[in-house]
């Protein structure tokens, strides 16, 4: 059976059409560049290291510039498993910023070994980097960490710690961002 040219191109073109228009082409991932021991990430315009102007924006606003991982624990409060995150067992000495702004949180030296499977630190770097409320969340009492600056969860505040502040920051890998102070 012979067919004509001209009815199969008006039959399947349209198909071809449609089909291409409803492929969906996943953009490549902005990855943060360090640079002069500063973050760049082009895809986030709020972020920045050296900037403390205190943020106010909606989770709509922070959902369009977070990667979804960093936007579940930063602006809805989840926590990663324990044991998971890239600096929770990492002792290379630096700074530890907020994923999400670029505040400065912590320097290394004040990282100490916990074994709770979480990046754990006994001091802040500044009173402003860090702010705290009350958290009853899941039948418990205690102190959530935010950002000073964005107000991003970080993680949790306890009284469990080593000397000199006898305060353990358990924080979220995710919620950090780190430059090594050889970089």
């Amino acid at each position: 059976m012979k067919t004509n040219i001209f009815i199969n191109t008006f039959f399947f073109l349209p198909f071809f059409i449609v089909t291409a228009c409803g492929q969906n082409k996943k953009l490549p991932e902005e990855k943060a560049v360090i640079t002069n021991k500063q973050i760049n990430k082009p895809g986030n315009p709020y972020y920045s290291n050296s900037d403390t102007t205190k943020l106010n924006l909606t989770d709509a606003e922070w959902k369009k510039v977070l990667p979804e991982d960093v936007y579940l624990v930063m602006r809805e409060a989840e926590t990663e498993r324990a044991f998971t995150g890239k600096y929770w067992n990492t002792d290379e000495k630096g700074t530890y910023y907020c994923a999400a702004c670029g505040n400065k949180l912590f320097r290394s030296t004040a990282k100490f070994s916990s074994s709770c499977g979480w990046p754990s630190f006994f001091e802040q770097e500044n009173k402003k980097s860090i702010v705290f409320k009350n958290d009853f969340s899941y039948n418990m009492e205690r102190i959530e960490a935010l950002c000073g600056r964005c107000g991003g969860h970080l993680g949790h505040l306890f009284d469990d710690g080593p000397p000199p502040t006898g305060k353990r920051y358990c924080m979220n890998s995710i919620a950090l961002d780190f430059v090594p102070d050889n970089q």
